[in-house]
């Protein structure tokens, strides 16, 4: 599972599953699952996730990121534009 590495790895459950769009509870149990080696494929004997997989991933992440801040400026520019009047 794709998702459990990378809160593996150091990402946070609630940035993995807003990157994934998945529910929170599911990727939770999983990593729980996983924690306690009842995830089939999650182990260390998991093939690691290909280059492609990882690039795909931390692009998502990004747009995620990007799309927040867009939005906030948005917010900000529209205050400062009421403000003004």
């Amino acid at each position: 599972m794709e998702a459990v590495r990378l809160v593996q790895s150091g990402r946070s459950c609630a940035e993995t599953v807003k990157v994934l769009g998945m529910p929170s509870q599911t990727l939770e149990n999983w990593v729980r699952q996983a924690a306690k080696g009842q995830l089939a494929g999650a182990g260390a004997g998991a093939k690691p996730a290909r280059a492609e997989q990882m690039e795909l991933t931390r692009l998502r992440a990004e747009l995620a990121r990007v799309k927040m801040e867009r939005d906030i400026l948005k917010k900000a520019t529209a205050y400062f534009e009421q403000e003004s009047v």
